[in-house]
């Protein structure tokens, strides 16, 4: 599967796994037959979310066995208006889910992030990156959930933009906290690309669309999760 680090850069390591290509399950590439986690594994699930989108897509993805690390890579883009449902839910004792979701919007995409916490000592961990490109429309709708009587649950769901000015972005957290957590983060922000950066880039010997693309890359690889 190297493939995907080549093409869509795409993180790849000895897991069983679950693909999604254009946003379709691909059974050929995948080693599991989907993404209810309701066995141990000895290996990590690695969960690959990759290419062009457009329309309804949802991806639910619920872990009910203890102990069992999962992790998401989500890289897409689409050219026509698309909503993404993301759906976890975290119902295995120390299982923990972390989260990598990059996309780069050309025209109107809804992303819904929906975390739940049903067991104590769970923890569910996304960060999304969106490239925002001209004239595009973005929002983005995070909830985390922690039920009541559930401890020490660690949950972080965080989510970026770098933007073209022309681009409308639309940020929705919420949380519902019905438990003490070990750790219950939030965070939304936008970047955006100083002249004074793009000087220094110059500076260094990179034309303005090469220190251009280094920022943008710079920006999309700022992940650390992994």
């Amino acid at each position: 599967m190297s493939y995907l680090w080549q093409e869509f850069n795409i993180k790849t390591f000895a897991a069983e796994t679950v693909v999604f290509r254009d946003g379709e399950f691909c059974p050929e590439l995948s080693t599991l037959p989907d993404t209810q986690i309701n066995k141990k594994y000895e290996k990590p699930v690695h969960i690959i979310y990759i290419g062009e989108i457009a329309g309804k897509c949802r991806l639910n993805i619920d872990i009910s066995v203890p102990n069992q690390p999962v992790f998401l890579s989500v890289n897409i883009n689409n050219k026509k208006p698309a909503f993404f449902d993301i759906f976890v839910k975290n119902a295995g004792k120390n299982s923990e889910m972390r989260g990598q979701i990059f996309a780069q919007n050309f025209n109107e995409l809804n992303i819904n992030i929906n975390a739940e916490h049903l067991y104590d000592d769970t923890g569910i961990l996304i960060q999304s990156r969106i490239l925002a490109e001209k004239n595009s429309k973005t929002v983005i709708h995070a909830t985390a959930q922690i039920l009541k009587n559930i401890e020490n649950a660690n949950s972080d769901i965080s989510m970026s933009v770098m933007a073209d000015k022309s681009a409308k972005i639309e940020f929705m957290p919420s949380q519902r906290i019905n438990s003490v957590p070990q750790n219950a983060g939030h965070s939304a922000s936008i970047y955006n690309i100083s002249p004074d950066k793009i000087q220094f880039l110059r500076g260094a010997g990179l034309s303005g669309a090469e220190a251009d693309a280094a920022m943008r890359e710079a920006f999309k690889n700022d992940f650390s999760l992994f």
